[in-house]
């Protein structure tokens, strides 16, 4: 990757995890953890990859982008913003009475939403049914769809990907988050989906597994995706909950809780001190 572009990417992703903290800490419940460690791959998709306009968010030809993981919509409301479908000053509204940033995205009510999603395993079937109905109409977008790795031990995502496999649905890319921890702790603990990539193999797809925060292994994946013919595309990406802030950071009890004053005021002055350095 051309290292402007990884940098101004590196910068977005501050502000993105910065937006994150704001709406949790603002809202007072929410999902940091899981929304922090897919800043990097989202800042990659909507500012480098998808083809999306702020202006029109329901373009026919747009790329569609569904977060299955839906408890994450801090990571999604806080790149919408930043890519200018509301203001982020909104992204304080998080969770409250009369706002439209829910705990889980709304389609009909937030702009630059594909689909509603919350219920787990549901993101990536709608997912699967966009990128058939792009591929029936000859239709050129892609669907991009981002699963958590606890999301797995939905049986529905296993009828997603053999569905997707069986059509050749070469249109749509999934990317599991594998930050290693769930609600009730670690994944392995809860119940095992490991091996995942000879899961997904299995079943017929294509699977790259990448670094969540290297951008060149990031921007390398998605071109192979984008490339492959004759089947769809997972990339698993290893990732770490709660990244970019210190006291977060691989800590299942930061799957759903929101900082403190004193916790947010640590956050936002580490991800500034972050983003400082890199516009230095």
């Amino acid at each position: 990757m051309d290292n402007e572009l990884k940098k101004r990417l590196q910068i977005i992703a501050a502000k993105v995890r910065m937006g994150i903290i704001e709406g949790v800490y603002n809202a007072k419940s929410g999902h940091p953890g899981g929304s922090l460690s897919i800043a990097d791959t989202l800042t990659y998709l909507y500012f480098s990859l998808m083809n999306t306009d702020p202006e029109n968010p329901k373009m026919p030809e747009r790329d569609r982008f569904v977060l299955s993981k839906g408890h994450t919509a801090p990571a999604l409301y806080s790149v919408l913003a930043n890519c200018g479908f509301f203001p982020v000053d909104e992204l304080k509204t998080l969770r409250k009475s009369g706002s439209r940033l829910q705990g889980h995205p709304v389609m009909d009510k937030v702009p630059g939403v594909d689909m509603s999603t919350g219920s787990l395993g549901q993101g990536i079937s709608a997912a699967a049914g966009m990128a058939l109905s792009g591929k029936t109409s000859g239709d050129s977008y892609r669907v991009y769809a981002v699963l958590g790795d606890g999301e797995l031990q939905e049986g529905m995502v296993w009828e997603a990907a053999m569905f997707a496999a069986h059509h050749k649905l070469d249109n749509l890319c999934a990317i599991v988050d594998n930050n290693g921890l769930q609600i009730d702790g670690n994944i392995d603990d809860v119940m095992s989906p490991n091996p995942i990539d000879e899961k997904w193999k299995a079943f017929g797809w294509n699977v790259i597994c990448i670094d969540a925060h290297d951008f060149d292994q990031i921007e390398k994946a998605f071109y192979e995706a984008k490339c492959k013919e004759g089947q769809p595309t997972v990339i698993i990406q290893k990732s770490v909950k709660g990244k970019g802030v210190s006291f977060m950071e691989g800590l299942a009890g930061w799957h759903g809780a929101a900082p403190n004053d004193e916790q947010y005021a640590t956050a936002i002055s580490e991800l500034k001190a972050a983003l400082n350095e890199l516009e230095a």
